[in-house]
């Protein structure tokens, strides 16, 4: 079940993009303007709307924790917002001043991707503001740009039909024709799948066209292997142009939206329609998945936002602690606990904690006394559902960084049955039987193995059993 819960009715003219972060909703529009909502009631900021752009503003997007937002415009440049208080941070004009169509923060914060309609793709140092790479698709404008979830690598979608993966480095890996008529769109979900048979874990992509279709890609990216993207299935049932693709935070389910005026929501694993969502007057060009509850918002030309309650009881409480593992739990910023706090279904908390300045070192320290007689939680009951949920939290964080050689070159998993084989490498059994069943090379090397003998590695198994026993104490 989709229900439809709120309306927003704010821009004047097409609204081309929106983004959530973890307590804000960002829409952007031919307008000109950016307008930040609060996801508590849908209110608009006292702020907003943000105004710099002097024409149109194609994109919006949150750094992962929320602190900065960005948004570019035909004007050539990508802006810099702090959403706290809509101050403008900089102003980075694309090289060559073409209209800049996408912009999209590295996984890290570290890089923000600006691509513009000349085919220019620019990565800005967000720390220095300073221009690290750049580099040019051919023979289109750059329409869409997707990041993996652990930064390595980069896709960018282009009016020419292109798909192109790219290291973090601005190298170009890998370029597909994908959509006959022009990319509009692409998204990475931040869950990859594993392939038991070849012992592979590979990324899952979406990206759709004027072609009509939404199609679904897996990207194996692997030093030994380089990079390979494997076309997966289409998803059906738009029959006009797909403007719009964007996974859900648990990765189950995509949604998309297309010049029919309609959104369709998938099942992820299996392709199948769960919902149709037909309330848009005018073409379907964004949609958005909140990353820490169940809403979804979708954007169209008919100026409005509307906003979903998906009633699907598919928590993204184990994608926070995923998530929020790259940061510390300790290092949480108060944003970061209230997010938490939804994902848990506390959000009736966020007030109390956020008054209270409760940051991740402090979600740690809580008692039960502290609860009681600082924070004034009088039901028995409740101080108790807290106390669990943050005890749970701290059984998340065993294990947050596991040494590299206890994982698996294949798999990048923890072993459990390390063995040798004969290019003095150690792999997890199972996938190296899989890799040589199907081959007679080196994982690591791409060198011929000169025997498939594997030799059981005793000694890394006590290793990682030794250190697995001081995780849980």
């Amino acid at each position: 079940m989709a229900t439809l819960i709120h309306t927003l009715a704010d821009h004047s003219d097409d609204v081309n993009y929106c983004a959530f972060s973890s307590s804000c909703l960002a829409t952007c529009s031919l307008d000109k303007t950016v307008r930040v909502y609060s996801l508590s009631d849908f209110a608009e900021l006292p702020y907003s709307p943000l105004e710099g752009h002097t024409y149109a503003v194609h994109c919006c997007c949150f750094s992962p924790s929320g602190h900065v937002l960005a948004s570019c415009s035909t004007d050539g440049t990508a802006v810099l917002w702090d959403p706290r208080d809509g101050r403008k941070l900089a102003v980075l004009p694309q090289p060559g001043a073409s209209p800049v169509r996408v912009c999209r923060f590295s996984p890290e914060a570290t890089y923000l991707l600006a691509g513009a309609a000349d085919g220019s793709v620019v990565l800005w140092n967000v720390q220095s503001l300073k221009l690290y790479r750049s580099g040019k698709v051919k023979g289109g404008s750059l329409m869409a740009c997707a990041f993996s979830p652990n930064g390595s690598f980069f896709v960018t979608g282009s009016s020419s039909g292109d798909l192109t993966i790219w290291d973090d480095k601005m190298r170009c890996l890998y370029n597909e024709k994908a959509h006959d008529l022009g990319v509009t769109c692409c998204d990475i979900s931040s869950h990859p799948v594993s392939d038991s048979e070849n012992g592979f874990t590979y990324f899952q992509m979406a990206s759709c066209g004027q072609d009509n279709q939404t199609k679904l890609w897996l990207i194996l990216f692997a030093d030994f292997l380089g990079v390979q993207l494997k076309y997966k299935c289409t998803l059906n049932g738009h029959s006009a142009p797909v403007l719009a693709c964007a996974f859900s935070c648990d990765g189950q389910m995509i949604v998309s939206g297309s010049v029919d005026k309609c959104v369709i929501i998938y099942e992820t694993s299996t392709g199948n329609t769960l919902h149709t969502l037909s309330q848009h007057t005018r073409y379907v060009t964004t949609c958005a998945f909140a990353p820490h509850s169940p809403l979804l918002a979708t954007g169209s030309m008919d100026k409005t936002v509307h906003i979903w309650q998906l009633d699907l009881k598919q928590s993204c409480a184990g994608d926070t602690v995923e998530k929020e593992s790259k940061v510390a739990v300790e290092d949480w910023s108060e944003d970061d606990v209230s997010a938490w706090l939804c994902a848990q279904d506390l959000a009736d908390f966020v007030g109390l904690f956020k008054m209270n300045n409760i940051d991740g070192k402090e979600l740690l320290n809580l008692t039960k006394e502290s609860l009681a007689n600082e924070l004034k939680i009088e039901s028995l009951g409740l101080r108790s559902k807290v106390l669990q949920k943050i005890e749970e939290l701290r059984m998340t964080m065993i294990s947050v960084s596991v040494p590299d050689e206890f994982l698996c070159p294949i798999t990048r998993e923890l072993m459990n049955d390390p063995v040798i084989a004969t290019d003095g490498y150690s792999y997890e059994r199972e996938a190296m039987e899989n890799w040589i069943s199907n081959r007679r090379s080196s994982p690591m090397t791409n060198l011929p193995l000169h025997s498939l003998m594997l030799t059981p590695n005793r000694t890394l198994k006590m290793a990682i059993s030794r250190w697995l026993e001081t995780q849980q104490k």
